[in-house]
This record gives structure tokens, C-alpha cells and sequence, in this order.
């Protein structure tokens, strides 16, 4: 996982299909959980309206993004798991925010084709 950058705080980069959540160290977990849930569905709901399978971060050079701390949170369990942890990039839609409106903004009434996120057939060239 450390190879790879989180996209909207719940995907990964160039790994497609997959989402996760992973709440907020500052504010009620089932925030992000919420948001994340509504992300996917649209997600989803696009795929199945233009008959899509594959939802794709894609990250074609992560050479292009400047690796930042992903969490500004020093307990010793964190510190000693951000080796292994995806990475956050120094831009958006790269980034992890703490924040909930950040989040809302982003995630909740951000576009879906934003020239990231890859909707394909599978069999189709990426």
C-alpha cells in the first residue's frame, strides 16, 4: 500500500475498483464514512448508466506528485504504521484532509470525470 496515493481520501492510486474509508483523527469517524459512501454510490450508479466496469485512480507518473505527511498526528501507533501507509500527495485529488467541509467540497459535490478517474470496460485499453 505505501506505493500507492490516496484519491479523495477513499481510493487508491491505479488500483481499480477498490474503496475504503478511513475516518477523520479529529471529528466523528461516520463523517468521512457518510461522504465515502455517497462517493461510491455515484461511483456506482455511473458506472452502471454508461455500462462501465472499471473505476481507475490512474496515476500515470507519481513522480509527479511531492509525497506529504499524511497525518499531522504524533501517537506513537501512527508514527510507527506511516511506512506502510498509502501515501497523500501535495495536491488535490492526491490529498487527505482532516477536514469535513475539505471533504464535503471534494468528495460529496466534486466532479466525477476530473480528468483522474479512469470509467472503462473491462478489456478496454486504460
Amino acid at each position: 500500500w505505501s506505493e500507492h496515493f490516496y484519491y479523495k481520501a477513499c481510493m487508491f492510486s491505479n488500483v481499480p475498483n477498490f474503496s475504503a474509508v478511513f475516518g477523520y483523527l479529529n471529528a466523528s469517524w461516520t463523517l468521512r464514512a457518510d461522504i465515502v459512501a455517497e462517493y461510491v454510490c455515484r461511483v456506482l450508479n455511473h458506472m452502471q448508466a454508461t455500462g462501465t466496469t472499471v473505476a481507475n485512480p490512474a496515476l500515470d507518473d507519481p513522480a509527479t506528485l511531492t509525497e506529504e505527511n499524511i497525518f499531522d498526528f504524533s501517537s506513537g501507533y501512527v508514527q510507527r504504521a506511516l511506512d506502510i501507509l498509502p501515501k497523500q500527495g501535495d495536491r488535490p485529488p492526491w490529498q487527505v484532509h482532516q477536514s469535513y467541509l475539505a471533504d464535503l467540497l471534494a468528495i460529496r459535490f466534486g466532479r466525477l470525470d476530473d480528468g483522474v478517474l479512469q470509467l472503462r470496460r473491462a478489456g478496454e485499453p486504460a
